[in-house]
């Protein structure tokens, strides 16, 4: 894909995420990894409905701005984006919004650790929730750095949600996941509990990942493995 391809590729998953509701106002961002060792990010201050590709800024491993229109500077969030891709060799993009019923969970803290949907335990495994970390601070990138190692998607406690992919449309994808299956876990509980698919069953689920062309990482079964 071309340089100016991944441009358009951005400002499409950056509309599309504003569409869903998943940011209001200046929330979220996104990062993309180049061939080169740079990476291509969201402005701050600007919705993503608003995202063009001249305002995109490219920048380098440490967050120093190599290319961007006059006034244009990456997110404070940088810090967290940047954590991801230093840990993980495996990942081209990473995407954080606020989905609405997903980051309900996360102001709830109540992880999204459960093994009730199928579609969920074969391209994500769990969903955990990371501790508080105060935004714009290195707080956040320590505070996920125990989880990125072995999960694709993160709940930020009490802050919204957190997605890793090899490319933007793998991760934009894992962001989609994670807010249907909130949704569904939503109504799960208003009918009286999700119920868990059984250890076998799991194990059957996870051997479908290669089968489907599912890539990243995945948890296994944090629970069953403690009891």
């Amino acid at each position: 894909m071309s340089y100016e391809e991944i441009k358009a590729e951005i400002c499409d998953v950056c509309h599309k995420m504003w569409q869903l509701g998943w940011v209001a106002a200046n929330d979220g961002n996104v990062t993309v990894k180049l061939d080169d060792g740079t990476f291509l990010a969201t402005p701050t201050g600007i919705s993503k409905s608003f995202i063009t590709p001249e305002k995109l800024v490219r920048i380098d491993a440490e967050g120093k701005v190599l290319e961007a229109k006059e006034g244009y500077r990456p997110s404070s969030e940088i810090k967290m984006h940047m954590r991801c891709y230093k840990d993980r060799e495996d990942v081209g993009a990473v995407l954080h919004a606020h989905p609405p019923t997903a980051t309900g969970f996360a102001v709830a803290h109540i992880p999204l650790d459960r093994y009730d949907m199928i579609e969920t335990v074969v391209s994500l495994g769990s969903i955990p929730i990371t501790p508080y970390g105060t935004p714009s601070t290195y707080e956040v990138p320590e505070a996920i750095a125990p989880y990125i190692q072995d999960h694709d998607a993160v709940l930020l406690e009490n802050h919204g949600a957190l997605t890793l992919g090899a490319d933007l449309i793998g991760a934009y994808y894992k962001m989609e996941t994670v807010e249907l299956f909130a949704k569904i876990n939503l109504v799960a509980y208003q009918l009286g509990g999700p119920k868990e698919i059984s250890k076998e069953n799991i194990d059957k689920l996870i051997k479908l990942r290669s089968y489907y062309g599912v890539t990243g990482r995945h948890p296994g079964y944090r629970h069953y493995a403690e009891n």
